[in-house]
């Protein structure tokens, strides 16, 4: 029998829909194993200013349709720092913690690694992040939440740019990955989708706009595409192309939030469930993903070090059905 009695979680880095639905997750299913729990309001900066709260069933009531974080999210540059580390580490043992859930991103599990070797506290963390690039698992929290959000305004966006002929580049976020612009771009039957995983792509940007026949055109541009942003490539199409009816919309933060989707919440619950059951089963320093419809556990390891890239096949998708 595993000796943990107390765990704590908390939410870190960007907030993702979902979160609260692992929250609620985790907290119910440590009641419901006997065991205390805390929740840590700001992630490892409240960690280390002491920002702990009790939780029970009651106090995660009706927060699984709400986006955002209850618990709150901050990023910490002094949890990088072994004083950091050591302050975090005192009000975990002042507040008697055996063991800790972080709902996350690489960053947060990065620092959990490196706070699990100082210190002999098992960590276990719950993927959250909309960019859905974490390696191990399918889908992260929030992803498809953030997918319906963009795809929803891709499409009101595509009524007026038929209306008036024009062409809108639409900014989605994705700084190191491309996943929620190709998905986006398949749903939506956009005309071309730039990723920051495809090199090459300002010559097929060229091409096209040389060559099309058509001025009504949707462009999905992910922020960490080897061009530049929206605005950069509307202003170049502009120059070059003399196109009238460029348009751009970013869609920025309206991306994090909202109320999650249905899969998000399914998706969240179950990880919550296994985070803790996984604790109980003297686990520590892993991720828990989600693989061909099964929960999987994956070292922060294998998470942090490998790329989860987009793969040719939806490449592939998407340049066959993008063709007019």
């Amino acid at each position: 029998m595993s000796k943990i009695k107390k765990i704590a979680v908390f939410t870190s880095g960007g907030d993702a829909p979902g979160m609260n639905a692992a929250v609620r997750a985790v907290v119910r299913t440590a009641v419901n194993n006997n065991l205390e729990v805390i929740g840590i309001n700001r992630g490892y900066q409240g960690m280390i200013e002491g920002e702990f709260v009790s939780m029970d069933s009651r106090s995660v009531m009706n927060i699984i349709q709400r986006g955002g974080t209850i618990l709150k999210t901050a990023r910490s540059k002094e949890f990088r720092t072994p004083e950091g580390r050591k302050k975090a580490y005192d009000n975990l043992i002042k507040h008697e913690i055996d063991a800790v859930v972080v709902i996350g991103g690489d960053g947060s599990f990065t620092g959990a690694g490196v706070f699990s070797n100082d210190y002999d506290i098992p960590f276990v963390g719950i993927p959250g992040t909309i960019d859905n690039d974490m390696f191990g698992t399918d889908f992260t929290i929030g992803f498809d939440t953030a997918l319906n959000t963009v795809t929803e305004t891709i499409d009101k966006i595509k009524d007026t740019a038929n209306s008036h002929n024009r062409t809108f580049f639409v900014e989605v976020m994705g700084r190191d990955a491309g996943f929620i612009a190709l998905q986006a771009g398949i749903a939506t039957g956009a005309e071309m989708v730039l990723i920051p995983e495809i090199d090459g792509q300002e010559e097929k940007l060229e091409e096209f706009f040389a060559n099309t026949n058509y001025s009504s055109n949707i462009i999905i541009v992910a922020e960490g595409n080897n061009i530049g942003g929206a605005q950069k490539l509307a202003k170049m199409i502009k120059e070059k192309h003399n196109t009238r009816g460029v348009r751009v919309n970013v869609l920025g933060h309206m991306q994090r939030g909202g109320s999650p989707t249905a899969f998000d919440r399914y998706l969240a619950s179950r990880m919550g469930v296994e985070a803790v059951d996984a604790l109980l089963d003297n686990q520590r320093s892993i991720m828990i993903g989600y693989t061909n419809h099964d929960v999987v556990h994956v070292p922060f390891n294998k998470t942090i070090k490998g790329k989860r890239d987009v793969g040719e096949e939806l490449i592939r998708v998407n340049d066959i059905l993008s063709k007019k």
